[in-house]
């Protein structure tokens, strides 16, 4: 809930700016924030967030654009501070909803986003800003793009210029010293900012509760030298597709040593395409090999750069975690680097992971027992004051976080002498009114959860509406299976319970059919069972393209898997 404030809800004044979160207050994913002058609309990102393992038949989670859709007001443009799924990601999905208008990104951005909106089958309407361009007018509004140094190169913070006043929307950043690439925070822009005066700061506070400065993106060449050179398996190295950095640090490293390196995923091989044409990423000639060229080299001349380091399902390196990639092996002498932090909500799924890798016999290596191949890319509680002090703002607003991380962000506030009634923690859906001297809360918007089935693109109200719906009209398929723990093997024909359905004449016939697919599937998979979860969900696809396939129906299928 918002804190009580001696402020009381206000209409709002002809000269305002109105500053709202559709996403990303409270929550660290699903970033976009909307800025009103009068009859006009400036949008700051538009991201997407994942669900939970209590998600059941939800893929996506989008911010809630009701409120865009209800207004009478234009919306002028949108900006864009970097290219992470969590800011760009929801841009296939609500673009089409809404009517036309510019939206304008740093280069890189607006490259990962326009493949994002080709993908979706959309045109790529993403305009490219170089940060040597001075101010883009968009409405009344004016946007200055700004580097900063952040987990993905051309990272931007945004200065919004308006007729109240000047607004520093300060996305995911840390200020880092020494990058690898070179790209320093251009310190003079926010100077000149704080010298015409910044009327609220909004800042990334996700790092609010860790103490001095996050650390330098540099040191990790090092480490990453260091445990190649002692290495006599495969190197797999798995992080964020988008750490361009960190991609190059390992292939500078593969290069010392001789090893041959390969891409695994379709999300890194995407974005390295991407980095490669545009002069972000350099590998030497002839180093790199395709997936199927692997066998011909040892695995201490591999290095394997690879998609899935937050255990998404159906991921390279659960694939590879569970035995069923095509082409790649564990073996006791590889390594595997989790070059990544554990992004709030995927604790579950990532450890799961771990456990996975480590029951292979693997050495794993992951942030919570070796700080030496990840650091982050938010700015820790120096970070943060260090922007505060550089852009001197009346007042203070932390976005892009959890609400005790707000908090936590509030109090480094006040222990800089802010007053805590400048310092404002809200909620999605909350209006800020600032006009040029004060601020003020104005009305409350109900800003609710938007479920997306990835595969139709459909949003789904409430996730349990589509399995209402299948059941009604195609009835319910249950799968009881049994699955010996020490194999991964089928230990019985499958069980099956049909309700509601004309198949539940054709039961014996759909159990010995199914029962050949799903032990055929099984039999590509050796050892114990580490992820029952996927099993479970590899079942229920199995079981309902089979009876698509032959039965031509759709029933909901409840997979249940049995440990024996």
């Amino acid at each position: 809930m918002i804190e009580e404030k001696k402020l009381i809800a206000a209409t709002t004044p002809k000269d305002s700016v109105t500053f709202i979160s559709l996403g990303g207050l409270e929550e660290v994913t699903r970033n976009m924030y909307i800025y009103e002058y009068n009859q006009e609309i400036l949008i700051v990102d538009c991201g997407l967030g994942f669900p939970d393992e209590t998600m059941l038949g939800v893929d996506l989670l989008l911010p809630d654009i009701t409120y865009l859709l209800n207004t009478k007001k234009r919306i002028a443009g949108m900006v864009l501070t970097h290219g992470h799924e969590d800011h760009i990601g929801g841009l296939p999905f609500i673009i089409p909803q809404l009517p036309p208008f510019p939206i304008y990104a740093s280069p890189l951005t607006a490259a990962l986003t326009n493949e994002k909106l080709l993908e979706f089958g959309l045109k790529p309407i993403v305009q490219t800003i170089n940060f040597d361009r001075a101010a883009v007018h968009i409405g009344s509004f004016k946007a200055t793009f700004l580097r900063v140094t952040h987990s993905v190169p051309d990272s931007a913070n945004i200065i919004i210029h308006t007729p109240v006043g000047n607004f520093y929307h300060g996305s995911d950043f840390k200020f880092d010293f020494t990058p690898y690439d070179g790209q320093r925070t251009e310190f003079s822009k926010i100077t000149k900012a704080a010298e015409e005066g910044v009327l609220c700061l909004m800042s990334d506070s996700l790092g609010s509760e860790r103490l001095g400065f996050s650390r330098s993106e540099q040191g990790l060449t090092a480490n990453f030298e260091r445990e190649m050179r002692l290495s006599r398996g495969k190197f797999i190295v798995a992080t964020y597709s988008s750490n361009i950095a960190r991609l190059n640090q390992t292939i500078q490293a593969a290069a010392k040593f001789n090893r041959k390196v390969c891409f695994v995923g379709r999300s890194i091989i995407k974005v390295k395409t991407i980095a490669e044409r545009m002069g972000y990423m350099h590998i030497p000639k002839g180093m790199e090999i395709p997936l199927t060229h692997m066998h011909k080299y040892k695995d201490h001349e591999l290095l394997l750069l690879v998609a899935g380091s937050q255990g998404q399902e159906n991921s390279a390196l659960t694939r590879i975690a569970d035995g069923v990639h095509k082409e790649v092996k564990l073996g006791h002498r590889d390594l595997v680097i989790l070059s990544s932090d554990i992004i709030p909500g995927n604790e579950v799924a990532v450890n799961s992971l771990i456990d996975a890798l480590s029951k292979k016999g693997v050495r794993v290596l992951y942030s919570a027992i070796s700080h030496d191949f990840h650091v982050s890319g938010h700015g820790s509680t120096g970070d943060l004051q260090l922007l505060i002090s550089l852009t001197q703002p009346k007042f203070l607003l932390p976005i892009s976080a959890t609400y005790r991380q707000m908090v936590a962000y509030r109090e480094i506030a006040q222990k800089m002498n802010y007053d805590r009634r400048d310092i404002f923690i809200v909620e999605n859906g909350q209006e800020v009114i600032f006009s040029k001297n004060s601020v003020k809360l104005g009305g409350k918007h109900d800003v609710k959860n938007i479920y997306v089935d990835e595969v139709s693109g459909e949003e789904v109200e409430n996730y349990l509406i589509r399995d209402r719906e299948k059941l009604a009209r195609e009835g319910i398929v249950i799968v009881l299976t049994e699955i010996s723990a020490s194999s991964g093997q089928l230990a019985g024909k499958p069980e099956l319970i049909i309700r509601g359905s004309t198949l539940q004449g054709m039961r014996e016939d759909i159990s010995s059919s199914l029962g050949g697919k799903i032990e055929k599937e099984l039999n590509a998979r050796t050892g114990k069972v580490s992820n029952w979860s996927h099993t479970r969900r590899l079942i229920g696809d199995i079981t309902e393209l089979h009876i698509l396939k032959k039965f031509h129906s759709r029933p909901l299928v409840l997979p249940v898997v049995i440990e024996v």
